[in-house]
């Protein structure tokens, strides 16, 4: 059972992996802390992270570009920069379409 409403929390993660695999509370803690280090390490490093059968967490580098102040209507320059983009697999995305 999840104790949060809504969100999935690495406490809740941790939980499952308490009750599944029967670790410790703190063991599941530390695998969970263990497993988005180590997808955290990745992408600062510049790598994109596939989890199969779930999605790809994908980096892409954005050129500069001209922008525009919605507000104001002035142009200005948007700077050079790189996003996190997540993209579901096939998986994922009939797994959602069923609830």
């Amino acid at each position: 059972m999840m104790r949060s409403v809504g969100t999935l929390t690495r406490a809740d993660l941790a939980e499952a992996i308490n009750r599944k695999l029967g670790f410790s509370r703190a063991e599941s803690l530390d695998l969970v802390e263990s497993v988005i280090a180590q997808m955290s390490d990745a992408m600062a490093r510049g790598e994109n992270v596939k989890i199969s059968g779930f999605g790809s967490f994908v980096l892409r580098d954005k050129r500069e570009r001209i922008g525009r102040n919605p507000k104001t209507g002035v142009e200005v320059p948007i700077t050079p920069r790189r996003v996190l983009t997540f993209r579901a697999s096939q998986l994922l995305k009939e797994e959602i379409a069923k609830e």
